[in-house]
């Protein structure tokens, strides 16, 4: 019998058991605290799980993340080096990701950010909208996620930039790469959305030099981590008008503290921390996929690579 242990102060036990039974009725399925004979676990499937539970699992062959980045893990000062983790890749965690950002994209593409602050003032305005084969967006990351971004902004009839770390190529999308590539996608692109994943290098990317790269009053949408952004930085840029707007649904802090001055921006549009969420229903098939795989000897898809930081 392969066991697998669940830990998460969040996700839906209930439904990650039931997703997981149909995708894998041989799995025996437990969730913390309630692990029983921990060496009898062979998997773990967690989301900030309690700092030094995955060391206390002498037999855990790999970690699964339950999410998109594998942060939460690594912050573990107690987690076995050489353990595989194995990130959580998924069409419809992407498609969420991808709406997200074509919804904050349009938003600010159709002044509707102008007519919220005429609404309250019972004004009635018009904005004249601009042309969009016109209109250049950048996506800052090339993954599954920004992938799938690129290609819908794109079925819009944007002109789509991207970056990524090293070279890529993507059909219908204009590619970038490297930090000189970065500023060069900038300086052409009214919106920017943020998809990358939060590494040593992309720590701080939306920053001063960044804003000021951009044409004056862009918009810019981050959907990755708020490790990404410079929160001065983005201030001084909306104070300032070199940014006309910002859609932020990830913070330095989460959190997002009640004194933060994003909250009372009128320049600032924030949610929670969810563009994306892991759907159990959706994810539970690449979690049984990944164990079967490691189960007969395989490795396993979508392995976190400790020396690119993803």
């Amino acid at each position: 019998m392969t066991t697998i242990l669940m830990a998460s102060h969040q996700d839906p036990v209930d439904l990650w058991r039931d997703a997981l039974a149909m995708e894998m009725p041989e799995l025996e399925f437990r969730a913390h605290p309630d692990g029983g004979n921990l060496a009898e676990i062979d998997y773990a499937l967690v989301y900030w799980a309690p700092h030094g539970l995955i060391a206390s699992l002498p037999n855990v062959k790999a970690v699964l993340s339950i999410a998109a980045g594998c942060d939460h893990i690594l912050a573990d000062p107690q987690l076995p080096p050489h353990l595989p983790i194995v990130r959580m890749v998924d069409d419809f965690l992407a498609a969420m990701m991808a709406e997200y950002a074509v919804y904050g994209v349009l938003h600010f593409h159709r002044d509707m950010h102008y007519y919220r602050r005429e609404q309250l003032q019972s004004q009635w305005s018009r904005a004249w909208p601009l042309y969009t084969p016109d209109t250049s967006v950048g996506i800052l990351g090339l993954g599954a996620i920004g992938g799938d971004c690129a290609r819908k902004l794109g079925a819009l009839g944007f002109q789509v930039h991207g970056w990524s770390r090293g070279p890529k190529s993507m059909e219908g999308v204009i590619c970038h790469h490297g930090p000189d590539g970065l500023l060069e996608m900038a300086r052409q692109c009214r919106y920017l959305v943020c998809v990358l994943p939060l590494t040593g290098e992309t720590r701080g990317i939306i920053n001063e030099r960044l804003i000021s790269a951009m044409p004056k009053g862009g918009f810019i949408i981050n959907i990755a981590r708020g490790g990404h952004q410079v929160d001065d930085d983005l201030l001084a840029g909306l104070d300032s008008g070199q940014l006309g707007g910002v859609f932020l649904d990830v913070f330095n802090q989460e959190p997002l503290p009640s004194e933060h001055p994003f909250w009372q921006h009128e320049k600032v549009w924030l949610t929670p921390h969810v563009a994306g969420e892991l759907m159990p229903r959706s994810c539970a098939k690449s979690v049984a996929a990944n164990i079967r795989r490691i189960e007969a000897g395989e490795p396993a898809l979508d392995l976190f690579d400790k020396e690119r930081g993803y």
